[in-house]
């Protein structure tokens, strides 16, 4: 193939050729006739750069409250990890205006004018609408800020939704709230409706501990900060091992935000964390997308080479569960195992036979653990040993990623397992 030639005299952008100085001249003529003469010129001072001018904030919020379509919305997946697939969703706030201006910054000053719950509120209807788009069998996560959580903006617009499932609040608290109290009990209303509970950046100081056990969450986002580099932080990986045992003995699971390369992933599967989240797994996107097919590969690759722990899947037993709709009372069959489902199909009691000699029936029990399908055998044993002797020896209830139940675990047979595993170690 011929090659292209450059014409002789390309034409300038500065000017004709006639208005361009040859090569050879320059300002001092003396300077050029004798290079080894010249001195280098003393570096020229640069002007200074102009500040970037205070946002408006005023302005800023108060016109996105007038016209919403100066927010947008995206989601990005949540990912169980030891199936691959994609468990939920977390919205996320995309604002119209300069690109310096990060979520957090508007919401931090639309609460400091005075309007952050109308702000938190545009955002939580719009992630109410979202729910008729989700996928099946997935949960959706919004943030909101335990402050604002009770004022009527915020308040009101929950309480009128009805059926909250499967809407996750996301608490992400940035103020310190002195007084919990009205947020746990709207919290109980709102969990009664359906809606689950998530504390974000567990592990950031100790008002995130108090926060964890007041709020009695049930999702426990790890700080990005205790996610980054993990794999290469013995303190960061005991920290987070002990998040992981708190999250099991409040009946939460732990979620590791901000996840971005596969050494931080293998990290976090070896600690059995069941969900994660981060550009390594998938991007922000406007709409509702499944697991990359090949990030799906991978990740189900390195969840083979580092768990060998057998699930507590195999040990599930279906049990008969009571219509909460019906008036009827569950008959249940002389030592049988039932359990009691809220509205969502939540479990809300186990019914178990009585045990003393001589009696007969049931008993209603809280639901003292629960545990997911894919949980290890050794995992689900260690929680099991940690409860309260009085309901110690009460069976596991295995749910979905939803929180649905779908069936009971016997104690005896967790024990019987792990004794089956030592054998053949």
């Amino acid at each position: 193939m011929a090659s292209a030639q450059l014409p002789e005299e390309a034409p300038s952008v500065v000017g004709p050729p006639a208005q361009r100085r040859p090569p050879e001249q320059s300002e001092h003529p003396e300077q050029s006739q004798h290079p080894e003469q010249s001195q280098p010129r003393p570096p020229q001072p640069r002007p200074p750069q102009p500040e970037p001018s205070a946002p408006d904030w005023p302005a800023l919020v108060h016109g996105v409250l007038a016209d919403p379509a100066r927010l947008a919305l995206v989601v990005q997946p949540i990912v169980d990890v030891s199936q691959a697939v994609v468990a939920g969703y977390e919205v996320l706030s995309r604002f119209s205006g300069p690109r310096h201006l990060t979520p957090d910054l508007w919401f931090a000053a639309a609460d400091e004018l005075g309007v952050g719950a109308e702000l938190e509120a545009l955002v939580v209807a719009r992630a109410l609408a979202m729910r008729a788009d989700l996928p099946d069998n997935c949960f959706l996560t919004v943030n909101v800020s335990p402050h604002l959580l009770p004022e009527p903006a915020l308040r009101d617009l929950l309480l009128a939704a009805g059926d909250l499932s499967p809407l996750v609040l996301e608490l992400t608290e940035h103020t310190a709230v002195a007084d919990l109290t009205p947020v746990v009990a709207l919290r109980d209303v709102l969990s009664g409706r359906g809606a689950l509970v998530a504390l974000d950046d567990a592990g950031s100081g100790y008002s995130g501990l108090q926060q964890l056990t007041t709020m009695r969450p049930h999702i426990v986002k790890l700080d990005r900060a205790l996610v980054a580099g993990i794999h290469q932080d013995e303190a960061k990986l005991a920290l987070a091992e002990m998040l992981g045992e708190l999250a099991g003995r409040l009946d939460a699971w732990l979620l590791a935000e901000g996840v971005e390369t596969w050494e931080e992933m293998d990290a976090f599967l070896r600690l059995r964390v069941p969900l994660a989240q981060g550009y390594l797994l998938a991007r922000p996107a406007p709409t509702f997308e499944p697991l990359d097919p090949a990030v799906a590969t991978r990740l189900r690759s390195a969840a083979a080479r580092v768990s060998f722990v057998e699930a507590v899947a195999s040990l599930v037993e279906s049990v008969r569960c009571e219509d909460p709709t019906s008036p009827l009372a569950l008959d249940l069959a002389e030592g049988e195992v039932g359990l009691r489902l809220d509205a969502h199909a939540h479990p809300s009691e186990l019914l178990l036979p009585l045990r003393r000699d001589g009696e007969s029936g049931h008993r209603a029990a809280p639901v003292s653990l629960r545990a997911r399908a894919s949980d290890g055998v050794v995992e689900v044993a260690g929680r099991v040993v940690a409860r309260p002797p009085a309901v110690r020896f009460d069976p596991v209830v295995v749910v979905d990623d939803v929180g649905r139940a779908v069936g009971v675990v016997r104690v005896e047979r967790v024990m019987a397992r792990l004794v089956t595993m030592a054998e053949g170690a």
